[in-house]
């Protein structure tokens, strides 16, 4: 038998994985003059794809492992933190 207590936490983290998924994802695209490229990664910028320079079109990929793992350890820790909360409260209720 499934619990109350199992399906809100079932849905929280698919709810997080997903938004994980999408913020770490996120692109977006900035037109200037003389470069035009799109920065992936909220909050912390971990990839930029430069699309054009004022030199001429090109395609560059740059990324930042230590801001890829900031980003994941940011994500992956609220994960964490609020798990253990909604478990506390759920144990909590539980025992009364």
């Amino acid at each position: 038998m499934i619990k109350k207590r199992d399906i809100i936490l079932l849905s929280f983290l698919t709810i997080w994985m997903i938004l994980t998924i999408l913020f770490m994802t996120w692109g977006t695209r900035y037109d200037w003059p003389d470069n035009v490229h799109v920065d992936y990664g909220f909050p912390f910028t971990w990839s930029t794809q430069t699309l054009s320079t004022i030199v001429g079109s090109v395609n560059l990929w740059t990324v930042d492992i230590a801001a890829l793992i900031l980003n994941l350890i940011l994500w992956l820790g609220i994960l964490l933190i609020s798990t253990a909360v909604l478990l506390y409260f759920f144990n909590k209720k539980s025992l009364q």
